[in-house]
C-alpha cells in the first residue's frame, strides 16, 4: 500500500485502459488507501434512487430517479496530461529535490530540500 500517488486532486489525466480509454478529465477525488481516483466524465454509473420522506432535522425531501455520477477507477489506469506546444501530451511523473529557504520563529533562516513533481517528458515542474 502506497502513501502517495502520482496524481493529485485537480490534475488533468488521460485514461489509458478500460472502456473509457482515451478520455481526458480532471481528478475530482483521490483515495490513497484504495489507490483509486475519481475523474470527471469517466466511468459514469447510474444509480436508481427512491424518493425519500422529509427528514426530521432538515425537513428536506430527496427527489428520486436515475442519478448518473462518476465511480472511482484504479490509479494505474490514468496518466498525467501536460501541455507541450499547445498539445495535450501524456507523461510519467518524476520527483526532484529542490532547495527552499525557511524561517524559524526567532527570525533566522535555514535551507532545506523538498520533493517536487516533474514531468518526465518535458522536464518541467508540475504545479
Amino acid at each position: 500500500m502506497a502513501n502517495t500517488l502520482h496524481v493529485k486532486k485537480g490534475d488533468r489525466v488521460r485514461v489509458i485502459s478500460g472502456s473509457d480509454k482515451g478520455k481526458i478529465g480532471e481528478v475530482l477525488k483521490v483515495d490513497v488507501a484504495a489507490e483509486r481516483v475519481t475523474v470527471s466524465g469517466v466511468n459514469i454509473v447510474k444509480r436508481h434512487k427512491r424518493d425519500s420522506a422529509p427528514q426530521p432535522q432538515s425537513g428536506q425531501v430527496v427527489k428520486g430517479g436515475i442519478i448518473a455520477s462518476e465511480a472511482p477507477i484504479h490509479v494505474s489506469n490514468v496518466m498525467l496530461v501536460v501541455k507541450e506546444d499547445d498539445k495535450d501530451v501524456t507523461t510519467r511523473v518524476g520527483y526532484a529535490r529542490e532547495e527552499v529557504t525557511r524561517k524559524r520563529p526567532d527570525g533566522t533562516e535555514y535551507t532545506k530540500t523538498r520533493a517536487v513533481r516533474i514531468a518526465r517528458k518535458t522536464g518541467e515542474r508540475i504545479e
